[in-house]
């Protein structure tokens, strides 16, 4: 792709107090109905406090009262409402920086309660789960391209815009792959209920790569500099998307690609934040470590390895291109796994292939991921092109499948909480 550089993310000025809010935390803990808020609030005084007040609407629901660096924790009521891709309901917050009776600064956010988690189903395949009920998580490989701005979208409208057809073509979930978008495309995926699984940028170098077995080769040694750079930049990702409800999975490797320690990073990564999944190797290498197993087959969907501990997912599959004439990055050089020439025939291929990945579910597979989104420079395997001016399959069938998919662990997992 075309090389990019530059500022990555919306910049703006804000003048602030001496002592100010600099930024918010939050967790949700729907077992126990608690929602825990912790405020950064940097040169704190001995006398401040901050206050936290929970709304639905109009309504106040919860609040809490705690000492800046301790963390708030607010009482949910036992009708809390719970965040899904269904129903993706988000609770506003006022934080309150207090001094005795006088208010140094407050801020405006939001919230949601949910929960991601893994279980053995009734025949002891272990699923993804949100909110303590099996689902299975099913969208597009999302790269965030365009061709106006490269990394960049032209307009806010426009970074909403793929999140929004994603949800109205049936899916419930995005990897964005390899890269991190600025902070209001994960507000659009909390706003419309979109699941993300977030991977860390890849860099260049790693070992071998193999697919259909566990690693058995040399791990590869980054530099002393590199691996304190992956590090500091995954932590930085980490801590960046931690309060936004949508984040369901971290994915730090993808195909081999600057692996290295897989194990241990894949723990540290949970450790560092366990209240998200953890894929530690989208499409190998394979460590039986994290929370799932993650395989790769294109055109078609293909099983070839199965984790009876973890849940198997089909991280990437699809591809199919077609060319839309006036609507290509360059006319004479494009690439799909597989090519057809109409949205009939592309349609055709991906009810296929996805009514494939259908039968595979009772099988084992608990996730999966199309290829892809939009189009990307000469890849033109997008189900929309480049430029998001036309759209490359029949969405009303697509939607009909996807929705198959994506609400195919609903009649199980009812039957299996009444055993």
């Amino acid at each position: 792709y075309t090389p990019v550089s530059g500022i990555w993310q919306t910049v703006w000025l804000e003048p602030v107090p001496q002592r100010y809010i600099a930024g918010l935390r939050t967790t949700p803990d729907i077992d126990r109905r608690t929602l825990r808020i912790e405020a950064d609030v940097p040169d704190a005084g001995p006398n401040d406090r901050i206050e936290v007040t929970v709304m639905d609407g109009e309504r106040t629901v919860a609040t809490a009262v705690a000492l800046p660096g301790v963390a708030a924790e607010a009482a949910m009521p036992a009708d809390m409402k719970l965040w899904s891709p269904d129903s993706p309901f988000l609770y506003d917050l006022r934080v309150t920086l207090k001094s005795g009776k006088e208010t140094v600064d407050e801020v405006k956010s939001y919230a949601a309660m949910r929960k991601f988690s893994t279980a053995r189903d009734a025949d002891g395949i272990v699923r993804l789960q949100l909110n303590n009920r099996d689902l299975f998580m099913f969208g597009p490989l999302d790269q965030g391209w365009w061709p106006d701005g490269l990394y960049t979208a032209p307009t806010d409208e426009a970074l909403e815009y793929d999140v929004i057809k994603t949800k109205q073509w049936g899916f419930n979930m995005i990897r964005k792959h390899v890269k991190v978008e600025p902070a209001r495309w994960y507000t659009h995926c909390d706003r419309h209920g979109i699941i993300v699984w977030q991977d860390m940028p890849s860099s260049t170098g790693g070992p071998q790569w193999q697919m259909e077995q566990y690693f058995d080769g040399a791990e590869w040694q980054r530099s002393p500099e590199s691996e304190a750079d992956f590090r500091k930049e995954w932590q930085e990702i980490m801590d960046y998307l931690y309060s936004n409800p949508c984040i369901g999975v971290w994915v730090p490797f993808n195909e081999a690609w600057g692996q290295f320690e897989t194990a241990e990073i894949a723990q540290w990564t949970k450790t560092h934040d366990p209240t998200r999944l953890v894929n530690p190797a989208s499409g190998g290498n394979h460590y039986p470590c994290g929370d799932m197993l993650d395989l790769h087959h294109y055109p078609d969907p293909e099983m070839y390895l199965y984790d009876a501990k973890r849940a198997t997912v089909l991280g990437e599959y699809g591809g199919i291109g077609m060319a839309a004439e006036g609507h290509l990055w360059e006319p004479d050089r494009n690439w799909g796994y597989v090519q057809f020439k109409t949205p009939a025939e592309v349609t055709e291929a991906y009810l296929r292939y996805t009514g494939m990945l259908l039968d595979m579910i009772p099988r084992g597979f608990s996730a999966g991921v199309y290829t892809q989104t939009s189009d990307v420079e000469i890849e033109v395997n997008g189900l929309m092109t480049y430029d998001r001016k036309k759209i490359k399959i029949d969405e009303t069938k697509v939607r009909e499948i996807n929705q198959a998919i994506c609400r195919s662990l609903e009649h199980k997992d009812k039957t299996a909480r009444k055993q």
